[in-house]
């Protein structure tokens, strides 16, 4: 696994609350995943949490900031934005994220260490490879994964498949 990445204060903010919303995924059933959208100020344009449940398996909250962003940030803003996420994109979020233009990534969790619990629980395989985003998208600037949410994260995502 790559190192951990140490985030700023406000960037630990903006993973606090993609952690919370992937709480909320989980509790109203759906896969524990979520997401912020912040300008080059520092302001949160659009946050989401997964809603796959229902049958819609491209609902992930990364690929419902794609695209938001589309209509609603011109160029310029989705460059110098910053996408917070509670796991790293899979490769849909990856090329829709690069496709839209939007800026640096941080995620709090890696696929890898995903992936890690996702056997520990006895899951199903994915339909998709775990690629890690800079696969998809070679120039997208990222950090991640940051090692204080991990264990919340896989107690989230166990839960997912042991209740």
């Amino acid at each position: 696994m790559s190192d951990f990445y140490d985030p700023t204060p406000q960037e630990r903010t903006h993973l606090r609350r993609c952690v919370d919303l992937a709480r909320e995924a989980l509790d109203d059933g759906d896969e524990p995943f979520g997401s912020v959208l912040v300008d080059a100020d520092g302001k949160v344009r659009f946050e989401d949490r997964n809603r796959v449940r229902h049958g819609d398996q491209t609902r992930h909250p990364e690929f419902e900031i794609a695209r938001w962003s589309a209509t609603a940030l011109t160029a310029e803003e989705r460059a110098g934005s910053t996408v917070y996420t509670s796991g790293e994109h899979c490769p849909m979020c990856s090329a829709a994220h690069a496709w839209m233009g939007l800026g640096r990534i941080v995620y709090a969790a890696s696929s890898e260490q995903l992936q890690s619990w996702l056997a520990e629980c006895g899951a199903p395989p994915a339909p998709v490879a775990a690629l890690s985003i800079t696969t998809i998208a070679p120039r997208q600037a990222v950090s991640g994964p940051v090692a204080e949410f991990a264990d919340e994260l896989r107690a989230l995502h166990l839960r997912r498949f042991t209740t």
